[in-house]
């Protein structure tokens, strides 16, 4: 039978035994990781957003009969 703390039930916050050093380095850095890549995708995500709003006055980039100054 195993003790309290040698296995755990889910990868969840509050069912990891975070008084165990190994336990605790391990998943405090797969949180880290997986922190990093969200943050970083939701910036991709928005500043994407926001720049395709941004260019030509809100109309649609890909419109290949005029430029962005309304020339043909």
């Amino acid at each position: 039978m195993p003790r309290y703390g040698e296995t755990i039930r889910s990868m969840m916050p509050w069912d990891i035994p975070w008084f165990l050093p190994d336990h605790a380095i391990f998943f405090g850095a797969v949180y880290a990781v997986l922190t990093v890549l969200s943050v970083g995708l939701g910036y991709v995500i928005i500043k994407s957003t926001w720049d395709s709003f941004k260019e030509c006055g809100g109309r649609s980039i890909w419109d290949a009969s005029e430029d962005c100054n309304g020339k043909h």
